[in-house]
């Protein structure tokens, strides 16, 4: 089934007007009914959410959740918003913006870091980096959250997240509050699979004493490189497939497909890297999604390759 064929039920109307399930709980002052979606995302595209909460402390996440399960509601977290493209029709369901201070922690000490899951990536870079911990900075440029970040296996070709992590908490379906410990792992085994259908509250790393001055220099050489081979600053874009193999990427199959600046409606495949899309101010949801599936057409066409998505699509 391509993108742009999975099916999506419309809502409006009825969820504005009648009362829903979290009208007589504690958590009901933070729960927007058909709340847009769009200005919360990088691509800010798309319609509303069913239902929109903002939970203040850990609580406040457990006492949605659980209302959540009890009447069948589908719930799904957002973050930063970076990597997430909301359809036309919006999101059915209970949507949780993690923003709040209480999921926000960055404390460092020693070579040893604590930080929340809603936390930027780029914040928590440049404040480790400042510290003297060198590790992450050559994931600057990475966007969205720390959260998120897990959740993706966030990675480049030079570091990954993953081996850094020393401990997680999380929250699981069962809302129950969850310690994992790098020993948890099984041999292969990702903190992505491990917290797949939880939400990670914050986690525990352990970088590496360097020079500070020496640390930033290199955070910022990585910055200039990247922004060569990147969407201008100005332009709203996302990164869409994930690379097959390490040698073999994504953005050059896409460019060797001769796709390299090819639009439909106000989507563009990007003239600078390839595996980006471009929405202009007139984009639509669906234009995005009919030129992924060009995309996946044709890198599988004339490779036989089929390019698995690194863009979410709610």
């Amino acid at each position: 089934m391509s993108v742009t064929e999975v099916p999506l039920r419309v809502h409006g109307e009825f969820v504005a007007t009648m009362s829903h399930p979290f009208a007589d709980s504690k958590v009901n002052d933070i729960v927007t009914c058909d709340a847009p979606l769009a200005p919360l995302t990088w691509l800010s595209l798309g319609g509303p959410a069913q239902y929109l909460a903002r939970p203040r402390h850990v609580d406040d996440l457990s006492e949605l959740i659980r209302i959540a399960n009890a009447n069948a509601i589908p719930w799904r977290v957002l973050a930063g918003g970076f990597n997430v493209l909301v359809r036309d029709q919006g999101v059915n369901g209970l949507v949780i913006h993690l923003v709040s201070p209480a999921f926000s922690d960055l404390e460092i000490q020693d070579k040893s870091v604590h930080v929340g899951s809603a936390v930027p990536l780029t914040a928590l870079i440049s404040q480790t980096a400042r510290a003297g911990l060198s590790g992450l900075e050559q994931l600057t440029g990475v966007p969205g959250t720390v959260g998120g970040a897990v959740k993706s296996s966030a990675a480049t070709r030079v570091v990954t997240l993953e081996p850094l992590i020393r401990r997680l908490t999380l929250m699981d379906a069962d809302t129950d509050v969850v310690t994992m410990e790098r020993q948890d792992l099984a041999p292969g085994q990702s903190w992505a699979d491990l917290v797949e259908g939880d939400v990670i509250l914050d986690l525990d790393l352990e970088l590496t004493p360097d020079n500070p001055e020496s640390v930033v220099k290199r955070m910022r050489n990585v910055w200039i490189l990247k922004k060569e081979h990147q969407p201008y600053g100005h332009q709203a874009s996302a990164c869409i497939f994930r690379d097959p193999k390490p040698d073999r990427t994504a953005e050059s199959l896409i460019e060797q497909a001769g796709l390299k600046g090819s639009r439909i409606g106000g989507a563009e495949v990007s003239v600078r890297n390839a595996n980006y899309i471009v929405v202009e101010p007139n984009c639509q949801p669906g234009d995005v999604l009919r030129l992924i599936d060009l995309i996946r057409g044709e890198v599988e066409r004339q490779f036989r390759v089929e390019l698995a998505l690194r863009l979410e699509v709610w």
